[in-house]
């Protein structure tokens, strides 16, 4: 039996509440909108559409898979640019599409024929971020919709209890909107019987309850690598020959390491010049079974403000303060590094100015956050950064000598 609807129906369940700090205006969700035509031959079109409004966050491949329950005893007699994973009982209804209580559409894969299709369909359920791409942010598709349990005004019920079949979402019931208009024939606007709506938010602590990724950072002073912090995505083998790290039939998803994180992005300051420093950043997918496709991450960190260049990625800066830009977003290059493969590694280098607040001290010059494909990687604890180089005995004694020098020239010149 499914859910009863009433608790949920209006309000947001309490999961919604939890965002990650770069969400700082709440407005970054998935929206789900569906519009109900007029009834025609016993059954209404209805036109589905899921919009990506996260600026960093994207669906990857599996893509979504989005299910409600019905209200009553619908059925979906057909549909286009999506399917449904199951037909179910359909003995009243002989061809229909699907007559489940709770049906889930998937996403038709690109290279359907046309004939199935519809605007923005048809990309395997794969939603880019906002940022990166606006128009591959929308996936819709169509339904027909025959048996519709009527309301209270005569008009179909909402489906309830939505989801997108991607772990972290939280999705609220459907809500009323002003019908939206339809053109038709560039003269003629339909209205629509009814639209809804719905706002999917995302909660890296529903998501998973370790990390997904990790960050080491390498200064050029120093001789020491910055690790990630240990064990931090799971459990670390005792050894490497471990069952966990050898043989085929028990090849981890993720490569054997100290900190067991699938994705590690390396931070490696390169040098410094007089009014810029040159970074190197190099993302590593431990993953041993998965590609990352249309990969994203973001760096907060003040100097990016003073981003003067990158050599092999895409950038674009996420303002959170105002005018003040302390978070900048980057991926891959089209026909170039979009693909972050198994095992692999892509990796830019940047130029920043040096600003007025520029300093190698106190870990300044680290990141303050970095989230891979949307979810937060772990930072090393402060303690371990390296510190400022201190004078070596002959810089020290060669500063000595200068100074006696500088004093006998002054003495000579007074008498």
């Amino acid at each position: 039996m499914p859910p009863d609807p009433a608790p949920f129906r209006g309000r947001l369940r309490p999961a919604l509440f939890t965002v990650d700090i770069l969400n700082r205006s709440c407005l970054e969700y998935i929206k789900i909108t569906g519009t109900t035509l007029s009834e025609s031959a016993g059954s209404n079109p209805v036109s589905v559409s899921l919009q990506n409004y996260q600026l960093y966050r994207h669906l990857e491949d599996p893509g979504w898979r989005l299910s409600w329950f019905w209200a009553g005893d619908e059925v979906i007699l057909d549909a286009t640019g999506a399917e449904a994973t199951e037909q179910g009982n359909c003995t009243r209804f002989v061809g229909a599409h699907s007559c489940e209580k709770r049906p889930v559409m998937m996403d038709l894969g690109p290279g359907t024929p046309y004939n199935l299709q519809v605007a923005n369909c048809c990309r395997g359920g794969v939603l880019s971020s906002l940022v990166q791409n606006s128009k591959a942010a929308t996936s819709t598709f169509r339904m027909i919709v025959g048996n519709f349990a009527p309301s209270s005004d005569g008009g179909p019920q909402m489906p309830f209890n939505f989801s997108i079949g991607v772990p972290g979402y939280t999705c609220s019931n459907a809500t009323v909107v002003p019908p939206s208009r339809t053109q038709f024939d560039k003269q003629r606007h339909i209205q629509a019987l009814m639209t809804w709506q719905v706002l999917c938010f995302y909660s890296q602590t529903v998501a998973a309850p370790r990390k997904s990724c990790c960050v080491s950072l390498f200064m050029f002073y120093s001789s020491v690598v910055v690790e990630c912090p240990r064990c931090i995505c799971g459990a670390c083998p005792v050894t490497s020959m471990a069952p966990q790290c050898k043989g085929p039939k028990a090849e981890p998803a993720a490569r054997c390491t100290g900190h067991m994180c699938p994705i590690q992005v390396h931070w490696h300051i390169k040098k410094s010049y007089r009014e810029y420093w040159r970074v190197k950043m190099t993302v590593n997918n431990f993953n041993t079974l998965k590609n990352f496709s249309d990969w994203n991450f973001l760096v907060q960190h003040p100097g990016m403000q003073n981003l003067t260049e990158v050599f092999s990625f895409n950038h674009h800066p996420l303002v959170q303060y105002g005018t003040i830009n302390d978070t900048e977003l980057f991926w891959g290059l089209p026909n170039f590094n979009t693909m972050l493969l198994q095992d692999g590694y892509v990796q830019s280098e940047i130029l920043l100015r040096k600003g007025q607040d520029f300093t190698f001290d106190a870990g300044w010059a680290f990141p303050r956050k970095m989230y891979f494909d949307g979810g937060e990687c772990a930072m090393p604890p402060p303690d371990d950064y390296p510190p400022l180089p201190s004078a070596s005995c002959d810089q020290r004694l060669s500063a000595v000598l200068r100074s006696l020098l500088a004093g006998l020239v002054l003495l000579f010149l007074l008498f």
